[in-house]
């Protein structure tokens, strides 16, 4: 039998040489930089001497260390489907970070009559008519018929906004700016309506595939997870319930425990650092206390008082 030391394995990594034969146990990275210290204070670092590193802590700490077992593909695929929408909803966020940053410039009215820049009638309106000054010389059946077209039926509404229309002031009159910032825009809606568009078909993807996981059901009945949030536990946690011993590792692993540092007679309490940023958020998010107990470690986890 062989083991093998890494620090932060990849799960396809684990699930690629995980078997009876061939052992996997991760490193924390703070451990093995906190040991290079301590042994190279010159801060001297390369891959030979790093890998002796985690040599002797496999050799010499095994017991502080776990042993990774592969993930399963139904698992994985979940995983992988809710990081890949992650990502996408972090771009479609920069992306719509930047529109508002040029819309300030030019076209501040946007701002105050729409409160999502993701909606399609925002969209369809800038890639239409970026500029304010080419959407007063729209004609007013071209604007009502636009509006009614993207589910604004509201005549009272629809007068209102065609009011403000008319009655907008360009913020600046420098033509340069206003073509190059119009020409972004245009761009930029169109990548957001594109992301959007993913995310709506990951979601689905998601959904498929959590519904067909067989520890889906733990999650989906966690107070306040819900339809959005039970999958993105799932990927987080995964089905591998021997990593976690009580409810105070799953606290700690995901950052909502508190941290306490002794020296002396000093005492404080701080957040934890260096840790799962999606675990932290998603937990975070759920709030509240959970008032049964929960199936999510390596026996049933205590309901919280």
């Amino acid at each position: 039998m062989s083991e093998i030391g890494s620090i932060q394995p990849e799960p396809e990594f684990a699930a690629f040489i995980g078997n009876e034969l061939l052992h996997l146990f991760s490193v924390p990275p703070q451990m093995a930089s906190s040991m290079r210290q301590a042994l190279y204070p010159s801060g001297a670092k390369d891959d030979p001497r790093d890998a002796d590193l985690l040599l002797d802590l496999l050799l010499q700490h095994r017991n502080k260390l776990r042993r990774l077992s592969p993930v399963s593909e139904v698992t994985r695929r979940v995983q992988h489907l809710v990081e890949e929408r992650r990502k996408l909803a972090d771009e479609k966020t920069a992306q719509i970070n930047r529109l508002t940053d040029h819309l300030k410039v030019y076209f501040p009215q946007m701002l105050e009559w729409y409160e999502r820049l993701d909606s399609d009638v925002v969209c369809a309106l800038l890639e239409r008519w970026p500029a304010l000054e080419e959407l007063q010389k729209a004609p007013p059946a071209s604007l009502r018929a636009f509006f009614r077209k993207h589910r604004c039926r509201d005549r009272e509404q629809i007068e209102h906004r065609m009011e403000a229309i008319r009655q907008g002031v360009p913020a600046i009159h420098d033509r340069a700016v206003i073509e190059a910032k119009s020409a972004a825009v245009r761009v930029i809606v169109r990548i957001v309506r594109v992301l959007g568009e993913g995310i709506e078909d990951l979601d689905g993807q998601i959904e498929e595939a959590a519904a067909v996981h067989p520890d889906f059901f733990i999650f989906n009945s966690l107070p306040g997870a819900g339809p959005v949030m039970a999958p993105r536990l799932l990927a987080a946690f995964g089905s591998q319930r021997e990593r976690y011993r009580s409810a105070d590792e799953v606290q700690s692993f995901s950052g909502i425990a508190p941290l306490t540092e002794t020296s002396g007679k000093r005492k404080w309490v701080q957040f934890s650092l260096g840790l799962p940023e999606i675990s932290t958020a998603k937990l975070s998010r759920m709030g509240g206390s959970f008032d049964r107990p929960i199936g999510v470690g390596a026996s049933v986890l205590p309901a919280t008082t």
